[in-house]
């Protein structure tokens, strides 16, 4: 119902145009996603191979933020878009950014995955980092989601699931912290599972930023330095 309430406020001089921006954002979302899915299993399997082929993949995103960015430029010097079509433009800017940072937090992942690997792997295999990457994987796919509907409901439960990434960052770091007081053999292995955790929670950050931009797609309100409670009288209001 939101994707069809906006897009008659989009003018059809352009329609094809803009359409053309939110497709190369949702492909540049599948690479950044896929290549989440694989830092995270090099992670937890020891993969070093798979590790290094996430590090090396980032340049492909970065290329398409660039291509993407130009696109904006000549949008917005050829067009002047105004009101809606202003708002997608801007918003497509922001979201590509966000994108292009998830992808250097999973090529950071990558090549802590390959270090951690030449390390025994433990017996649990990194659980913990494996259930706070498929938390993160699960905002990230859910907030592409709700960009791609104009969906400031679903966006609005990414914005929510923050706080449980940061407590299961936090919770991963204290356990971190204690067992390198307990075996200084570990302080290396247990620094890179803090370092990979912590690169975990800024793909967090950044799926909320994404969800955050959509409401402001939606409805035309930054919401980012609210607290939840006023972001949900916003969009109710």
């Amino acid at each position: 119902m939101e994707s069809e309430q906006f897009s008659r406020h989009i003018s059809k001089r352009f329609n094809e145009e803009l359409e053309g921006l939110r497709t190369q954002v949702l492909r540049m979302g599948g690479m950044v996603e896929n290549q989440l899915g694989n830092a995270v299993e090099a992670i937890t399997t020891g993969d070093s191979e798979m590790g290094l082929r996430v590090a090396s993949q980032d340049h492909k995103v970065n290329a398409l933020e660039v291509a993407i960015d130009e696109e904006c430029s000549r949008v917005l010097a050829t067009r002047g878009p105004a009101a809606a079509d202003l708002r997608l433009v801007v918003a497509v800017i922001k979201v590509i950014t966000d994108l292009e940072r998830v992808g250097d937090e999973a090529q950071k992942i990558g090549y802590l995955a390959s270090r951690l690997a030449s390390e025994q792997q433990p017996h649990d295999n990194y659980s913990e980092l494996r259930a706070l990457g498929e938390h993160v994987q699960t905002m990230l796919h859910d907030t592409l989601d709700a960009f791609s509907r104009l969906d400031s409901d679903d966006a609005l439960m990414v914005v929510e699931e923050d706080k449980l990434v940061d407590e299961a960052y936090d919770q991963i770091t204290r356990q971190c912290i204690s067992l390198m007081m307990e075996d200084s053999r570990t302080i290396r292995r247990f620094m890179d599972v803090t370092w990979v955790a912590r690169a975990l929670e800024r793909i967090g950050d950044h799926a909320k930023n994404i969800a955050e931009y959509v409401i402001y797609l939606v409805h035309g309100r930054d919401i980012r330095h609210l607290k939840l409670e006023q972001v949900k009288e916003e969009i109710s209001g």
